[in-house]
């Protein structure tokens, strides 16, 4: 008896016109995503030259004498000077508005996390009455221009008596730094899974302990992520110092210090002590970048992750 076996059903095949153009449209779109990252790799590569140079060229001037400088601008140093570095830091005083700077950078990033951590995070978790108004008030600070307010500032500063203080510059970097921090840590916590909250308080945790024992720590990559980015914000700031601590040269911060170095420079011809006085400004921030640059990578991204 001959058995027949059922026939598989036929695949339909698509008309050779429509493969052909679905074929050519997808070839067009490779080329044009193509084109598109070229014209993205180029535009990066011109910004890092435009950045890469003058810092390296910094770094070399201060290893050169005046004459260098001025007739080799763009060799090697004949020899490395480091005795530049010692006359900025003593002569110049650098020494000296480098601790300011870490003094006050130091505390003002520490009290912005601290406050901007905790508005963040009331912000994000609990829903309360004018929840949004609250929110709305810190994003619009970074709208706002500094430089608007620097003389109602001046004047707020020193009725507290704090004029020409660190202690007046640190409150105000704290409010300064405030907005974009609130901003970026609120969203942040909104990425944080309820349900870890929820069993810190069956277990009987209070709302502060859940917060510093439970979810701050969760937040880790955000928090290093802002710190970073305050404390680079922070170190290179020259509008408020300039006008809290005009009358206390010996409270000066790094950017005042300079200035005033590149003012005395053009009288005094000592350029060498001014780019090592650049360089001794410039390398801290760096430096701090190349250590925690994964966990900033890692912080921007880990909310979209989740």
């Amino acid at each position: 008896m001959k058995t027949t076996l059922p026939s598989a059903p036929a695949v339909p095949t698509p008309p050779v016109g429509k493969s052909t153009a679905t074929g050519s449209a997808a070839k067009a779109r490779r080329s044009e995503v193509r084109f598109l990252s070229g014209l993205g790799h180029i535009a990066l590569a011109v910004w890092a030259v435009i950045v890469i140079v003058p810092i390296l060229w910094t770094f070399l001037a201060a290893f050169k004498n005046t004459g260098e400088i001025f007739s080799s601008p763009w060799t090697l140093p004949a020899e490395l000077r480091w005795e530049n570095f010692g006359r900025a830091w003593t002569k110049a005083h650098v020494g000296r508005y480098f601790v300011n700077s870490v003094i006050v950078v130091g505390c003002s990033t520490f009290g912005t996390m601290l406050l901007g951590s905790m508005a963040a995070y009331v912000l994000a978790r609990y829903k309360f009455w004018g929840n949004r108004a609250v929110y709305y008030l810190f994003v619009s600070g970074l709208a706002f221009p500094v430089f608007l307010a620097l003389v109602p500032l001046f004047f707020v500063v020193k009725n507290l008596g704090l004029l020409d203080t660190h202690t007046g510059v640190i409150l105000v970097y704290t409010a300064y730094s405030l907005p974009f921090t609130v901003f970026f840590l609120a969203a942040f916590f909104r990425t944080l899974p309820n349900s870890v909250a929820e069993a810190g308080m069956i277990d009987g945790c209070s709302h502060t302990r859940l917060f510093f024992q439970v979810m701050l720590p969760m937040a880790k990559p955000g928090l290093i992520s802002v710190a970073i980015f305050n404390i680079i914000g922070q170190w290179a700031q020259y509008q408020l110092p300039l006008v809290l601590l005009s009358n206390a040269k010996d409270k000066w911060v790094l950017t005042q210090g300079i200035a005033d170095i590149s003012v005395n420079a053009g009288y005094e011809a000592d350029w060498s002590g001014l780019f090592a006085a650049l360089t001794i400004a410039i390398l801290p921030m760096i430096i701090v970048y190349a250590i925690f640059q994964r966990q900033i990578q890692s912080g921007l991204t880990a909310g979209a992750g989740k």
